[in-house]
């Protein structure tokens, strides 16, 4: 992969920015705003997949005039990765930046996101440290790969090759197994090279198979550890919760029989199979109550 092209001043550096949107409501807005205020140079691709809340709709006629906004409708919901895979086809960037519609990313974060992947030779995908409201860190910015034999050694207390993921993240670049898919940035030639994201998962763990991937591929996943950007969690997954957790179940079944060596024992798959979906299934009560309450 010729990388050469992203190893110089990172502001020369043409960005697409994709932002997949379902339902997700006002942030939506701030996200574009912030985005489109950047002097840097960039498109922002907002592929919106089949929302009923008419925010796409509204930011596409008040930026009627910015050619640097472009907005894909979806009369179905495709799922995450196969918009991101839409967009990244019409996409004019050296590097794609992937954000989530609820993510406040201020153009500084975007500056020094840039100047990593300028000074990173073998940076295949680079992730920022993603915070609530509150500015508490969520620990999926900084993430291993759910093998089933951690999970275990987790549970039962066992030592081993136990990594402290819950630890004060470092201020600095560091190397991860995989980061949150909120913030992904990547040189065009890598997802490339990757085919997008796999279109067979809907909703989460495409992250995590991207991030996988890159490093099979002896690429670094890359955490800015001194980028900080305040994410809301958003609405669609508030409003839709048993929809989420189904495809974020479903992801984690995928991740498993794709990535994980302990999926070649039939009989290890079988009782992973059970534990997934007994989970999913004893979730749902609990799920559909806070909604109710919710309203």
């Amino acid at each position: 992969m010729d990388t050469s092209a992203y190893h110089r001043s990172p502001f020369s550096l043409a960005i697409s920015v994709i932002v997949v949107s379902a339902d997700s409501g006002p942030m939506l807005r701030e996200c574009v705003r912030q985005l489109l205020t950047s002097n840097l140079s960039l498109e922002l691709i907002l592929v919106d997949n089949a929302s009923r809340d008419g925010v796409p709709a509204a930011i596409e006629r008040a930026y009627a005039h910015d050619a640097r906004l472009k907005v894909i409708y979806n009369h179905r919901n495709l799922g995450f990765g196969p918009a991101v895979n839409l967009a990244a086809k019409q996409a004019k960037g050296q590097a794609f930046l992937v954000l989530n519609p609820d993510c406040q990313l201020q153009e500084g974060d975007l500056h020094r996101l840039l100047t990593v992947l300028a000074n990173k030779p073998k940076a295949g995908v680079i992730g920022a440290v993603v915070c609530d409201a509150d500015g508490r860190p969520d620990p999926a910015s900084w993430r291993r790969d759910p093998l089933l034999h951690r999970a275990l050694n987790s549970m039962l207390g066992r030592a081993g090759e136990h990594v402290n993921m819950d630890a004060e993240i470092p201020a600095e670049v560091i190397e991860a197994e995989a980061i949150s898919g909120a913030v992904m940035l990547m040189p065009r030639a890598m997802f490339q090279r990757l085919g997008g994201f796999d279109e067979d998962y809907f909703l989460h763990c495409e992250d995590l198979d991207l991030c996988r991937r890159v490093r099979d591929l002896g690429y670094q996943v890359l955490l800015a550890g001194d980028v900080r950007v305040a994410h809301g969690k958003g609405s669609s997954s508030r409003h839709r919760p048993v929809f989420v957790s189904r495809h974020k179940h479903f992801g984690m079944w995928r991740w498993f029989r794709k990535h994980d060596p302990a999926a070649r024992n039939p009989l290890v798959t079988g009782v992973v199979w059970i534990g997934i979906w007994g989970h999913f299934l004893l979730q749902i009560p609990g799920q559909l109550w806070r909604r109710l309450l919710r309203r």
